[in-house]
């Protein structure tokens, strides 16, 4: 037998967004392909939460049901990665293998580009993070830090502050205006002055913050991170960024967006549903491309055309 690389739709990355997609093409009947190169945004979670019915799920856990819920509506999985993708569209594998789809989806998320401190790359995912609606919840009360990498990294020390009466704030080198000093003081947030140097870890844990010879004890630190979109394969096909409708159709004819890749700030339920109304719009697409191509394989013999016939006479 040879293989069929022909798909309505070209699903690539795997992730939450994609699989919720190939989910609900599968249930429409459309032969789909999922690439996915196994390196997700959440992979140092141990837990993910705030999915409804999957809260405190190992994010590993969620996309294995998913890919054994995909395996029974015919969805082709493939451990890959598309190295290009043309229009038409042809995308190549770096496996060698060449497929062709008559509508993409590119969901292909992000990563987190984060400051070069001694200690923080090791405690990402665990216990420093970015999402307090994601992590906040099991550090509650506890002493909390969150790391000024921007202006508005003051707006996530006050988020921060809903979870725990504990928190300091840590400018490093975003300077502090008098009025967010104000605002951090008001709802009790300590201010710790200096350049971070370090991120202390022991026993496998934060344990808090340095500023050269000062130490400050910390359980879990919140920072937020410049996020690098996956998003070659799109801008290689002229896709403009936040060019994106609320669908996920970008403007690049036959092309869809969905996830992190162009929402960052996307949580895993909510990058699910961008996948999922994707897949809707994507199939309503194809149904309006079927229905032409019936039409028009009709020729003169359409009952519409018949009756304008009929009219003329």
């Amino acid at each position: 037998m040879t293989e069929n690389n022909s798909f309505d739709v070209l699903v690539v990355g795997g992730g939450a967004a994609g699989l919720s997609a190939a989910l609900m093409l599968g249930r429409a009947r459309r032969r789909v392909a999922v690439v996915d190169a196994g390196a997700p945004r959440n992979a140092p979670a141990s837990h993910m939460h705030g999915f409804l019915s999957r809260d405190g799920l190992p994010p590993s856990e969620l996309l294995g049901i998913g890919r054994e819920e995909l395996r029974g509506y015919g969805v082709e999985l493939l451990e890959d990665r598309v190295t290009r993708l043309d229009h038409g569209f042809t995308a190549r594998l770096a496996s060698g293998r060449a497929l062709t789809a008559r509508r993409v989806l590119v969901a292909t998320g992000v990563h987190d580009d984060l400051p070069d401190l001694p200690g923080l790359r090791e405690s990402w995912g665990t216990d420093a993070v970015t999402c307090p609606y994601c992590h906040g919840y099991e550090v509650r009360d506890q002493p909390l830090g969150v790391l000024g990498t921007e202006p508005a990294s003051v707006e996530h020390a006050l988020l921060v502050r809903q979870w725990s009466p504990d928190v300091v704030y840590f400018p490093h080198t975003e300077a502090l205006s008098e009025e967010d000093r104000e605002r951090l003081d008001a709802r009790g947030i300590r201010v710790a002055e200096g350049v971070v140097t370090a991120v202390r870890r022991e026993g496998g844990h934060l344990t808090g913050v340095e500023l050269g010879a000062r130490f400050v004890p910390r359980t879990a630190l919140f920072l937020r991170t410049r996020t690098v979109p996956h998003d070659q394969l799109l801008r290689d096909l002229g896709h403009v960024e936040g060019n994106v409708d609320a669908s996920g159709k970008t403007g690049v004819p036959g092309v869809w967006a969905a996830g992190n890749v162009v929402d960052a700030r996307a949580t895993v339920i909510i990058a699910a549903a961008q996948g999922a109304a994707a897949a809707g719009a994507l199939n309503h697409d194809l149904v309006t491309e079927d229905v032409a191509r019936a039409v028009g394989a009709l020729g003169g013999f359409s009952p519409a055309a018949e009756r304008a016939a009929a009219g003329a006479r």
